[in-house]
């Protein structure tokens, strides 16, 4: 029963990878659709993300049968418990790049960001890009150096959204109502996709080491 056991929670991780390099792939792509107006890559992104949802739907029923049949205590329980916690932000993470897909085939074919934008979603995009590889590779091989550069990242696209924000208020934005929604939008997607990955960075951190960092997803 305990090899059994083992394998269920090798399982649980292998699960998670799954899921967490389709996030990847989702995310590089719907960050490409919105800045360039690639209405074709937005809508496989839109149609692609059932996969996540039913992938983390799956992990949940294992994880949930894994505590019902073999009642894990400790360690064991909180890595259960921790990949239902992740697994939820991963999903979560899959949706956020879809709201972003979707903000890019809404206003096809004209961009969302404006020109005076489109540096700062861009480095968004590609910091969002880079923390979601980092968390992949972080879920496979618990290299926790990965979580502080996740951390140090997300503290760069939480500038770059104050700077959205700053830019939509300024007496020089020319932005139209529908426009400035958009962009607030889209930035806090942004925002919040980094901050679901740092969510997940310190529950891995605390499985490795027993040491708690600090609160979830601001």
């Amino acid at each position: 029963m305990r090899e059994v056991f083992q394998q269920e929670l090798r399982e649980v991780q292998e699960r998670l990878v799954e899921i967490s390099r389709l996030v990847v792939v989702a995310i590089t792509n719907a960050t490409t659709a919105f800045n360039e107006s690639d209405v074709a890559l937005a809508e496989q992104v839109i149609a692609e993300d059932s996969k996540i949802d039913a992938l983390a739907s799956d992990l949940d029923e294992l994880a949930i049968s894994i505590m019902a049949l073999q009642q894990p205590v400790a360690r064991d329980l909180r890595i259960v418990v921790s990949a239902l916690r992740m697994s939820a932000s991963l999903e979560r993470m899959g949706d956020i790049a879809e709201h972003i897909a979707q903000l890019a085939r809404y206003r096809y074919p004209d961009k969302v960001a404006k020109d005076s934008l489109l540096g700062v979603f861009s480095e968004m995009g590609a910091l969002d890009v880079e923390v979601a590889e980092m968390l992949s590779r972080l879920i496979e091989t618990e290299d926790l150096a990965l979580a502080d550069e996740i951390r140090d990242k997300d503290d760069r696209i939480d500038e770059l959204h104050v700077s959205v924000f700053e830019a939509v208020l300024s007496e020089t934005w020319a932005g139209t109502s529908v426009n400035t929604v958009d962009v607030t939008l889209a930035s806090r997607y942004h925002e919040r996709f980094a901050d679901h990955a740092v969510s997940i960075a310190k529950k891995v951190k605390y499985l490795a080491t027993g040491e708690w960092t600090g609160s979830g997803v601001r």
